[in-house]
Formats: C-alpha cells, sequence, structure tokens
C-alpha cells in the first residue's frame, strides 16, 4: 500500500529545537538512502500517524515530498519516549521502487489443530513475526500460517508456512513458529487418574526435546 506525506525540509537541529517543533505537532526527522545526501525534515505527526495506521503499518510505502522532491521512502526506525510513548523522531530510508526490501511482518495463525484439541493441549504461538525480503509494492500485510496439522508430537515449523509469491525468508527453517502444550493442571490431573506421580515443572511442549 502507498501513501503520500509531506514533509518541510531544513529544521535546526539539537535537543531544545526538536522539543520546540515537537510542541508545534510537528515530528523531526531524517531521510537518508540510494547514495544520496540525508536531509532533516519535520512532518505532521496527525499525518505520520495516519500514513502508518493503515494495513501496511510500518511496512507502508510511502511517498514522500519533500520541497520540490519526491521519494519513495520506507519507516526504518522511530524513537519513541519509553514512558508516554510519544513518538521524537523519524527516520526514512529512501528506496528503489523495483528493488525487493527486507521487513518484518506478522504471522497470524489460522485452522483448527483438531489432533491436538482431542489430546487436550492448547497452542502456544512462539514467532509473532518475520523478516521476509519482498519486492516494494508486494510486501504482504501479514502472513496466515495454517496450524490444523499441529499436534503435541509435531510444532508448525517455518518450513510448513506457505510464504506470498516473490516473498522469500533466510530464516532457519527448522524453527518453530507454535508448538502444541498440556496446561499443567490437564497433566496433573492426568497423572491423579492415572495414579502416577504430578508432572513438575513447565508444560509439556511439541518439539521441546529439540530446541533445548
Amino acid at each position: 500500500m502507498q501513501v503520500t506525506l509531506e514533509a518541510e525540509v531544513g529544521r535546526t537541529t539539537g535537543t531544545r529545537p526538536s522539543r520546540r517543533l515537537r510542541r508545534t505537532g510537528k515530528i523531526p526527522g531524517v531521510v537518508y538512502g540510494m547514495g544520496r545526501e540525508a536531509v532533516l525534515v519535520s512532518v505532521e505527526r496527525s499525518a505520520l500517524r495516519e500514513a502508518l495506521t493503515t494495513e501496511a503499518g510500518l511496512n507502508a510505502v510511502i511517498r514522500l515530498r519533500t520541497g520540490g522532491e519526491e521519494d519513495l521512502v520506507l519507516v526504518k526506525e522511530i524513537q519513541r519516549d519509553p514512558v508516554r510513548r510519544d513518538v521524537l523522531h523519524v527516520d526514512f530510508v529512501r528506496v528503489d521502487p523495483k528493488a525487493t526490501v527486507e521487513v518484518t511482518v506478522p504471522l497470524v495463525l489460522e485452522g483448527e489443530p483438531e489432533k491436538l484439541t482431542r489430546e487436550g493441549g492448547l497452542v502456544e504461538q512462539l514467532m509473532h513475526e518475520i523478516q521476509v525480503h519482498a519486492p516494494l509494492h508486494d510486501i504482504p500485510n501479514e502472513i496466515r500460517v495454517d496450524i490444523s496439522a499441529l499436534s503435541l508430537d509435531e510444532p508448525v515449523r517455518l518450513k510448513d508456512v506457505v510464504l506470498p509469491e516473490g516473498v522469500t525468508c533466510e530464516l532457519d527453517p527448522d524453527e518453530s513458529v507454535a508448538v502444541g502444550y498440556v496446561p499443567r493442571g490437564v497433566e496433573a490431573a492426568r497423572a491423579a487418574a492415572a495414579g502416577g506421580a504430578t508432572p513438575e515443572g513447565d508444560e509439556t511442549r511439541s518439539g521441546a526435546a529439540e530446541e533445548g
């Protein structure tokens, strides 16, 4: 998704000028990349929020207008106040419209793990987002992960995730995205019913032995 954002150039650097700028409803920032000189800018806080609250989130492709120039950019970094979480500064990186870019995309679980349910287990999502390489204009808003085959014995791994066309991931394909586990209370009840010892420690999870 592509959005347009207006930026002003020529802001004054320093802590005090930045504070004054934020008091007027603007956020200081910088634009850099593609072998060109970095440019100091400021953007309206409300406009920035609007640009980054689409379905694409922080991966929105922004058409940034700075004076008489226009660049395609992605948000590289946002600095926030550690307490109030207000945006203090934003970094924009210029991107080639034909380039493949590295972005972080959320993982969304879908499907009903019937075998896990019959085993009395629950789902634990270990990985909520992944870094992928994607064409600039085909960055997925999210990647859906089918967990219907999940069981106590077999987690869902990265190699099981179907990536959109043109999207690649360089992470370990055997890394677990979601595992099944039996809550401690259920495990204790089963042990008591079977006349065995009450299990100690954490819940039983699929793939636990493989993952240390």
